[in-house]
């Protein structure tokens, strides 16, 4: 697990979903074995997905990769051939000195432009509602119907912002909670409560909680809610 050098809270944990809240799906997790970093990504991609994995997630400044690069442009083509969608970590924050690459040289909203023009079928989420570009995102989301945005870290008052960014601004129906658990620096539910108050209506409330993901990711999900 990596350590950024970014600073921890110690706010108390709850042992339970929030009230209001019934039913999670946490769209940002981290999972990195080892052999998610060797070579010939797209024929290893093809088998997984005949074995039934149900998606990808990369990581730009972590794994420092070219976005435009030939090698991305395979990921993509498969994702999209297959229906599977592909979370990519492309906004320019949590930025830290423990990072091997500048977040700031390799991830832009400009450059997810011209994934998301050259791939209209493949369905991709930026993490962090795109901060530090969430202006950028907002207009993204308006000219890509299959740009999706994850919440993480971005409405607990940790990213350095004079405001949390209004969730009504995005088309709610594509912004998924996530927590980027394991690596948090807080309270794993401190997300969650503040969703939980943000005034969302209730089926607002579920399509952010664990609707748009169980969408995003295809999940048979809607038998198992009561």
């Amino acid at each position: 697990m990596l350590s950024p050098d970014l600073p921890h809270y110690n706010d108390p944990e709850g042992n339970c979903l929030p009230s209001g809240i019934s039913c999670v799906i946490d769209a940002h997790v981290h999972v990195f074995p080892d052999r998610t970093f060797e070579a010939d990504a797209a024929d290893m991609l093809i088998q997984a997905f005949d074995q039934g994995l149900g998606g990808v997630k990369l990581h730009v400044h972590v794994q420092c990769f070219d976005l435009n690069g030939p090698g991305m442009d395979e990921i993509c083509a498969v994702c999209a051939d297959y229906g599977k969608p592909m979370v990519v970590h492309a906004g320019r924050e949590p930025k830290s000195d423990q990072y091997r690459c500048d977040p700031h040289d390799l991830c832009r909203a400009d450059r997810v432009d011209k994934i998301l023009a050259r791939f209209p079928d493949l369905a991709l989420c930026v993490p962090h509602l795109g901060f530090d570009e969430v202006s950028e995102y907002v207009a993204l989301m308006a000219a890509h119907h299959n740009l999706w945005l994850d919440t993480a870290m971005v409405l607990t008052d940790y990213f350095p912002a004079r405001s949390r960014p209004d969730l009504r601004a995005f088309p709610l129906d594509r912004v998924m909670y996530g927590s980027d658990f394991p690596n948090i620096p807080y309270a794993w539910d401190r997300e969650l409560k503040w969703l939980a108050d943000a005034g969302l209506s209730p089926s607002e409330l579920a399509q952010v909680t664990w609707k748009n993901a169980a969408h995003f990711f295809n999940l048979d999900f809607d038998d198992h809610v009561g």
